[in-house]
């Protein structure tokens, strides 16, 4: 009888425990994180891992998660390949009491690969800064969250850029630009602006492919020495972007005629040249370097109780700053629905109405810790994207120097791009167009 109760009340006491940890669980959101620390792109990828992960481990530590519901994630190892990319997010996207809350792609290709699944699953993805130009439109890419601009929104800035140095846009007729471009979806995306721009503008546009992963680009800078365009616009990823300055180096084009985009203007791009890249500048958004309040916290909470992804050292560098912000992307997103659905686990459709009520403004960024280190963020369920604006920043040699002024798309040129190329999509996906009035009412 004895040994009765007492097995009684083991399995009693397992059963409990067992509960204890099933209501621990439910009070988790899980965020897969895509990364690749491995292969010709971990210069670049590492640090903005560190960062992203940094900060998830910043709000659990300082905030106890968001709003009591504790974060958890787990890393998946892409090596920026597609099929990789594409596995990482079969294996993760149903982890957690309520499966993937929001992922980061971090690959245009992978982007391109995952989309069409977002339909079924209803995961949203958040492409800040990259991805398809067209997901835009919420009302055909209803999962798609190219948050903070796209590559049609950075080619367009660039050309504007360079228009005002030359004396106005006009001025650009006769020119010649180069866009020196890793060829692959990522590197392609801005040429469809480049073209149209092109017709408006009369200059003249040599398109320059690069292969993967962009060690070899010799051909390249010979083309770049015959043809001497006016400008060279850089579209690289990895040792693509330090390769080109070096080349460009050896061929003695003028670095200050090479403007990157946002993804080819971070310090792994410019150190392996040495001074050969001082006058190199790129675009930057969301996130220039240097520290703020939110990396005193993430030293504070995180680095001085021995929990750091990095080295100290690394905090505060333009792609660690980047993954900073795009945690704080997805966490806003789960933040906002919890408005609307509660504090709780959230599942990936309602993450998608958080993203798509996003306000976040320089009150809200200063509050958070990012003050000078994000742009602010308005989103609705017809714009996934927000308003698009950059600066430039140019090296000096030893450090990126935020340039004045502030760089915007021009809308009346891009908005019927994307509604031409989202309706292309919905066509040829059979896709059925969401009406945002009939939803919000």
């Amino acid at each position: 009888m004895k040994a009765r109760f007492a097995l009684l009340a083991v399995s009693a006491a397992i059963a409990a425990i067992g509960s204890t940890a099933a209501i621990a669980q439910t009070k988790e959101q899980f965020f897969p994180v895509l990364s690749y620390r491995t292969g010709a792109y971990a210069p670049n990828g590492i640090p903005f891992a560190k960062g992203y992960v940094d900060y998830l481990k910043l709000l659990n530590a300082r905030d106890g998660g968001i709003n009591g519901v504790k974060i958890t994630f787990e890393e998946c190892e892409t090596e920026y390949a597609t099929n990789k990319g594409v596995e990482c997010y079969e294996r993760l996207k149903g982890k957690g009491p309520t499966g993937a809350a929001v992922l980061h792609t971090l690959s245009t290709g992978i982007t391109y690969a995952v989309t069409d699944k977002t339909f079924t699953d209803k995961i949203p993805i958040i492409t800040a800064g990259y991805g398809r130009a067209d997901s835009v439109d919420g009302t055909v890419f209803g999962y798609n969250f190219p948050l903070g601009g796209t590559y049609w929104d950075a080619a367009d800035m660039l050309v504007q850029h360079i228009g005002k140095k030359e004396g106005g846009l006009d001025k650009l007729k006769g020119k010649k630009i180069a866009l020196v471009y890793h060829d692959s979806p990522y590197g392609k995306e801005p040429i469809a602006l480049l073209e149209e721009r092109k017709k408006m503008h009369g200059y003249d546009l040599l398109l320059l492919p690069v292969t993967h992963p962009g060690v070899e680009q010799k051909a390249t800078w010979l083309q770049i020495r015959q043809q001497r365009p006016d400008y060279v616009f850089l579209w690289g990823w990895g040792v693509m972007n330090s390769t080109s300055i070096k080349e460009a180096v050896s061929t003695g084009y003028p670095r200050e005629k090479m403007y990157g985009v946002w993804w080819s203007g971070a310090e792994p791009d410019v150190t392996p040249a040495g001074e050969g890249a001082k006058g190199y500048s790129s675009l930057v958004f969301l996130a220039p370097a240097g520290q703020g309040q939110v990396h005193k916290d993430v030293i504070k909470y995180v680095y001085d109780k021995g929990q750091g992804t990095g080295k100290k050292e690394d905090i505060g560098e333009v792609l660690y700053n980047r993954g900073l912000t795009a945690a704080l992307l997805s966490v806003e997103g789960v933040r906002k629905a919890q408005v609307k659905y509660g504090k709780k686990p959230l599942k990936g459709e309602e993450v998608r109405w958080g993203l798509e009520n996003l306000h976040i403004d320089d009150a809200a960024i200063k509050k958070l810790g990012f003050a000078g280190f994000m742009t602010p963020v308005s989103t609705s369920c017809v714009n996934h994207a927000g308003e698009a604006q950059a600066t430039i920043h140019s090296w000096d040699g030893k450090k990126w120097n935020v340039q004045p002024g502030v760089l915007r798309a021009d809308n009346s040129i891009i908005k019927p791009m994307i509604r031409a190329s989202a309706e292309k999509y919905a066509a040829e996906k059979k896709v059925t167009k969401r009406d945002c009035a009939k939803e919000a009412g």
